[in-house]
């Protein structure tokens, strides 16, 4: 029996993305919210149980992820929506980002940290000077990415993360020099 060749993931081509601003009840959207509650399921059933997720996706009203003090994104490559997230108004200066999410068939090419630029981005234009988040204990793979873009960890690194919970995480955003 021989091996199947390791996969690489396809490289990001720059000129077939594109970044769109969609309401929650987008049907574009609905891939990034099926995935996302078969993500927590997968990973936080056994503790939560399995109607966990579809009452995590549905705590926030739709509306908080709108203009003007909120944001829903969502990157499409060739018609195919293939990752997003959103942000929503945590206090007057703080942006939280919530549902940052890559289809699992599109991982492993940078499209979270291209999802990261763009909701910072977005979220500086609106005002927003700071971003707040938090993953979940389960998931490594989010700890890491936000540690290596410059977010600070508000837990002790050190501990074991299913003692702490949530995982939250901030970061200060760049401003444009006043005139």
């Amino acid at each position: 029996m021989t091996a199947e060749p390791y996969l690489r993931p396809r490289p990001l081509d720059p000129a077939s993305l594109v970044v769109l601003s969609l309401p929650m009840h987008d049907p574009r959207v609905r891939p990034l919210l099926d995935e996302l509650a078969v993500e927590y399921d997968t990973r936080y059933g056994d503790l939560f149980g399995r109607s966990a997720a579809a009452e995590e996706l549905d705590r926030y009203p739709a509306t908080e992820f709108e203009e003007p003090h909120g944001a829903l994104l969502m990157i499409q490559e060739d018609g195919e929506s293939i990752a997003g997230g959103a942000f929503r108004r945590y206090d007057e200066t703080t942006a939280e980002l919530k549902r940052i999410w890559t289809h699992s068939a599109h991982r492993r090419r940078g499209l979270s940290r291209l999802v990261l630029a763009e909701l910072e981005a977005l979220a500086a234009a609106r005002g927003y000077t700071r971003l707040y988040l938090t993953t979940g204990p389960r998931q490594p793979e989010a700890k890491h990415l936000y540690l290596n873009t410059g977010y600070e960890a508000q837990f002790d690194l050190d501990a074991d993360p299913e003692s702490i919970g949530p995982l939250a995480f901030t970061k200060e955003l760049a401003t444009a020099p006043k005139d």
